[in-house]
């Protein structure tokens, strides 16, 4: 299997048809990015913890965690299945990789950095979702050896995602006009050529490396899932920009698929 980071952006990508990227994932099946997997282990920006946390339940609920949207968004259900049992085997791979304090959640469901990317790409809610908690307080390195010790699943059937945005700064977003200020353009070439090139380096130490960094990501939430990903799949994977748009200038939905050659 190979891993992703798609850029989940506002939580009106749950209902706005104008949207390219809800158009993107929408057609996710169609487009055949990848086969159908067993299970999905999806990393959100929007689930903080201090150490690695996964959701071990039967049945997902889903968390509205956002407010003051349209009533509509509030009546959306993804009632996708649980994987207790890959939420064990990634408790085990991290503790085997040294990820000494790894913590099971018996009562979470799904954020909307999950449950509203996986309603779009798959709708059936057929298939069981796991989710993986970041850590802010690490740096990219650090998630980058997450995903590295995840990368055996990628053999079992199991779809890694990495959610979050490729530029995300909500102070400064425009409400009003798509124009992408200077800095949000510059950060976000920057990660394409660096992705596409392979220099996967660069991306870990994107604070040094990348131009604005604090405002293209003034929290690294939405951006961590990135290296989880990218450490799933590899040093040698290549990387191929899937998808790119834009809403209210700062929130890039740029998307990445990460192949590992054979």
């Amino acid at each position: 299997m190979d891993t992703f980071y798609i850029s989940h952006g506002a939580p009106t990508l749950a209902i706005d048809e104008s949207l390219p990227a809800r158009h993107f994932l929408k057609t996710w099946q169609e487009q055949g990015l990848t086969k159908k997997p067993n299970s999905v282990l999806i990393i959100s920006g929007h689930w903080e913890t201090d150490v690695p946390t996964v959701n071990v339940v039967q049945k997902n609920d889903i968390i509205y965690d956002f407010y003051g949207f349209p009533s509509q968004m509030y009546k959306l259900k993804y009632p996708a299945p649980g994987a207790p049992e890959l939420a064990k085997r990634v408790k085990e791979l991290l503790t085997a990789s040294g990820f000494q304090d790894v913590k099971e959640d018996t009562k979470r469901g799904l954020d909307h950095g999950a449950w509203i990317p996986m309603m779009l790409m798959y709708p059936e809610a057929d298939i069981p979702v796991c989710q993986l908690s970041v850590q802010t307080n690490k740096d990219g390195t650090y998630h980058y050896n997450m995903g590295k010790a995840l990368a055996p699943l990628r053999e079992e059937g199991v779809l890694i995602i990495g959610s979050g945005s490729a530029v995300h700064n909500l102070r400064a977003i425009r409400s009003s006009s798509n124009i992408v200020p200077s800095w949000a353009q510059e950060f976000d070439t920057w990660l394409k050529d660096t992705l596409l090139e392979g220099r996967y380096e660069d991306v870990k130490h994107y604070e040094e490396k990348a131009p604005n960094p604090k405002m293209a990501h003034p929290w690294p939430d939405h951006f961590y899932p990135l290296h989880v990903a990218i450490g799933a799949a590899g040093e040698t994977a290549k990387a191929q920009l899937i998808h790119s748009s834009w809403q209210g200038g700062t929130l890039s939905y740029a998307s990445y698929k990460f192949t590992t050659p054979a």
